[in-house]
């Protein structure tokens, strides 16, 4: 598990993968048009995680004073990806950089889904 560590004169802070893969699944499950993350492939169709596990469509790389983020989405039919993915690159960022002082160098969105709802089902494709 990475961690930034930060060294200040009253002690060490020190901050996990994991609590920056949570922050990033909660900004970018904030952003309107995101069905959830997607959490891998379940016989042909993405499996679709919901707010319970945020953190495992959420891939990132710490460093010291930088992190790399790549999310794996599953978006609403009907919506603009490019714009969604580009809302979701921003809200991502600015959460992450406020919220653990990390200088966020990438938010890579690879959308592995759509989310197609009916009246009476919610399918989820592959794209």
């Amino acid at each position: 598990m990475t961690e930034q560590i930060e060294n200040y004169d009253s002690g060490t802070i020190r901050i996990a993968s994991e609590v920056v893969k949570i922050i990033a699944g909660l900004a970018a499950s904030e952003v309107k048009g995101v069905a959830g993350m997607s959490g891998g492939m379940v016989d042909g169709f993405t499996e679709l995680l919901k707010k319970k596990s945020l953190a495992k469509g959420v891939k990132v790389e710490v460093g010291e004073k930088q992190c790399a983020i790549d999310l794996f989405l599953v978006i609403e039919y009907g919506t603009k990806i490019p714009e969604i993915a580009y809302q979701v690159q921003e809200n991502v960022k600015k959460a992450v950089e406020s919220m653990t002082g990390l200088d966020v160098v990438e938010v890579n969105v690879h959308i592995q889904g759509v989310e197609i709802r009916n009246e009476e089902t919610i399918e989820t494709r592959v794209l």
